[in-house]
């Protein structure tokens, strides 16, 4: 079932960047390959009435929680690649770097608040990770004991930049300090930052 799944969602993006290449999508596109089994883990986890929050690389995060892939396909090329939302399958994602770590604290504040048993999934990256925004939300979270996971995608790359050479240590922060609200995986990405590696996009 699980390697069933995995070349579903390998076939998905192969497709996309198929469509970039040659020029049917015209908006920007970020894409994975590399991440399939550490996705497909975590999801089992995850119930549909869970939330998910994500990043500008989103297709598998909402294929994976149940949006028809013809739903995403249509979206991404109306443009909505590094923004994909569908509020029917709760999965919003931000094209903003850590924009959508707030939304996600607010929606687990709220479930706690009225009783209700969801769980957030937090998306985030592993540069995105060490900023103040994530840690000050990491924070908030473990002192008022929130439903919320932070899933920290871990390429050890911010676009072309190392993430480790950037903050000069060996390790981030969510490896030294371990914490319940925090879970992490890394992976190296088949293709670059933007794009399908063949056409150039300005």
């Amino acid at each position: 079932m699980d390697n069933s799944k995995k070349s579903s969602l390998i076939s998905f993006e192969n497709k996309i960047a198929q469509l970039f290449n040659s020029g049917k999508i015209r908006f920007p596109i970020h894409l994975s390959i590399g991440n399939e089994d550490e996705l497909i883990k975590i999801f089992k986890s995850i119930s549909s009435s869970d939330w998910i929050f994500s990043t500008w690389r989103s297709h598998y995060h909402c294929l994976l929680k149940g949006v028809p892939e013809d739903v995403i396909e249509e979206a991404i090329l109306q443009g909505r690649s590094i923004a994909l939302n569908f509020p029917k399958y709760r999965v919003f994602s931000s094209a903003i770097a850590g924009g959508q770590i707030s939304h996600a604290v607010g929606t687990a504040f709220t479930i706690k608040s009225s009783g209700k048993k969801e769980t957030v999934w937090c998306f985030i990256g592993d540069m995105s990770s060490e900023t103040g925004s994530a840690q000050s939300a990491i924070t908030y979270a473990e002192n008022f004991d929130l439903p919320i996971i932070f899933v920290i995608e871990d390429n050890s790359t911010s676009v072309l930049t190392n993430t480790r050479e950037v903050w000069g240590s060996q390790k981030l922060r969510y490896e030294k300090t371990r914490s319940s609200k925090v879970v992490s995986y890394k992976y190296i990405n088949t293709y670059p930052h933007s794009g399908a590696g063949m056409r150039v996009q300005f």
